[in-house]
């Protein structure tokens, strides 16, 4: 998303647009946004995200550099930039923060909730990225007047292919983007291959600290043959557009951005029936019961044996996924830059 949106919030030279990482590790989306001009400056190059020293670090940085908005995402970026403007004592720069999750493990702890009520309030302004996510936080620290709904986005044109045709397959591949993560339902979708004909294989992309333990629940299972762990990958679209059907089994999501980029590839779109993915697939793609691994592999199947009724879930997904587009988030993004300055 990242890499998406950054060159369209320099709207032609109109701002400048900087990048701050608190893991500098090389990766391939650190490599394509610094070949975009943007500059990037890494506080550190391991992945200890929680060292209290990046503190330190943050303070440095911006005693040295000065903006006028700071936009965080994720828990510890949400923390350290408040933590380094308290204590530079500086209010002269606006906080700007995106709430990606209608849930999260922190807010299962009561004790949590005064240090979570304590970091959003330090905030100028607080963007949720689905109405779900917005009406979750506001149960959790009240409504606020500086909280927004602006939905995440994707270049959809990389997605957009034609709708497959698949009559007379014999032979299906179902694709996950997602990390191997606890929030993500992994195990629901590989208990679905044992539902399903040996014609049916599973690629899942993405990584995570979950891998050697789904790889292990593969061969618990008897599907390690017709499962491939595919890792993080850049060429996503060239992946999809292989793929017959796309697939999202999750706990809890904000607004996925994987999500967008499989309704918008020309193929049908299945996902669990949970806060997040409700919203956005219903109407266009097909919901499962969450954790319902036989109903995932009914549905899976009968889209894949009725050829008429997979072009229309697979253009209905299409559909909607254009209001996702990235443009339409940028402009949202700076359109809320200019009213808090």
């Amino acid at each position: 998303m990242i890499v998406d949106l950054l060159p369209r919030l320099c709207n032609n030279g109109e701002n400048q647009v900087e990048l701050l990482l608190i893991n500098g590790v090389k990766t391939p989306f650190k490599n394509r946004i610094e070949d975009l001009g943007v500059n990037v400056t890494a506080l550190s190059n391991t992945n200890d995200v929680y060292n209290i020293r990046n503190l330190i670090r943050i303070r440095k940085f911006f005693k040295e550099n000065e903006f006028d908005i700071i936009h965080t995402h994720n828990t510890p970026c949400q923390f350290y930039i408040p933590l380094s403007r308290f204590f530079l004592n500086n209010r002269r720069t606006l906080l700007v923060t995106t709430e990606h999750s209608s849930n999260n493990r922190r807010r299962t702890k009561w004790w949590f909730r005064p240090i979570d009520q304590w970091m959003y309030n330090q905030y100028d302004a607080i963007v949720c990225i689905a109405d779900q996510t917005r009406q979750n936080l506001e149960q959790y620290i009240g409504k606020k007047d500086n909280i927004y709904t602006i939905s995440n986005g994707v270049d959809v044109s990389r997605f957009l292919k034609p709708v497959k045709d698949i009559a007379d397959s014999k032979r299906f591949v179902i694709t996950m983007v997602a990390g191997l993560r606890v929030e993500k339902d992994h195990e629901t979708l590989l208990r679905a291959m044992t539902h399903l004909p040996d014609g049916y294989h599973l690629q899942l992309v993405g990584d995570g600290e979950r891998r050697a333990e789904l790889k292990a629940y593969c061969q618990e299972l008897g599907v390690e043959q017709r499962v491939s762990f595919m890792g993080v990958r850049l060429d996503v679209p060239e992946i999809l557009d292989q793929s017959d059907v796309i697939v999202l089994s999750s706990h809890w999501e904000g607004l996925s951005l994987s999500s967008i980029e499989g309704m918008s590839s020309g193929r049908p779109f299945i996902a669990s029936d949970v806060d997040g993915l409700r919203e956005m697939v219903g109407g266009a793609g097909l919901l499962f019961r969450h954790g319902d691994d036989k109903d995932l592999a009914n549905r899976i199947q009968w889209v894949c044996e009725h050829p008429n009724e997979y072009r229309e879930v697979a253009k209905r997904c299409q559909e909607k996924a254009k209001q996702y587009d990235i443009s339409i988030m940028a402009r949202k993004y700076l359109e809320l830059y200019r009213r808090i300055l």
